[in-house]
């Protein structure tokens, strides 16, 4: 657009220097709307990991908390 009106060496650079910078400008913001898509999905499974990570914690805290009868009747029969 510049260098339309201008029809100097530096006008046309300059005009060159303004669309890289827009056309940049358009990458990032593009790249950012993906990166923040990315983070949603991540967030997203970590949530629902949370939930299986904490089943798991509960599983074997029950375990441990368990009576040990088996363990003790095999002790006992050997004695």
């Amino acid at each position: 657009m510049l260098s339309g009106v201008l029809t100097s060496k530096r006008a046309v650079e300059i005009n060159v220097a303004i669309m890289r910078t827009f056309v940049r400008l358009r990458q990032l913001l593009a790249t950012h709307e993906e990166l923040a898509r990315r983070l949603d999905q991540l967030e997203w499974r970590q949530s629902e990991q949370d939930g299986r990570v904490q089943y798991v914690f509960e599983t074997i805290q029950q375990l441990i908390n368990a009576p040990q009868l088996a363990g003790r009747r095999m002790l006992s029969a050997s004695i």
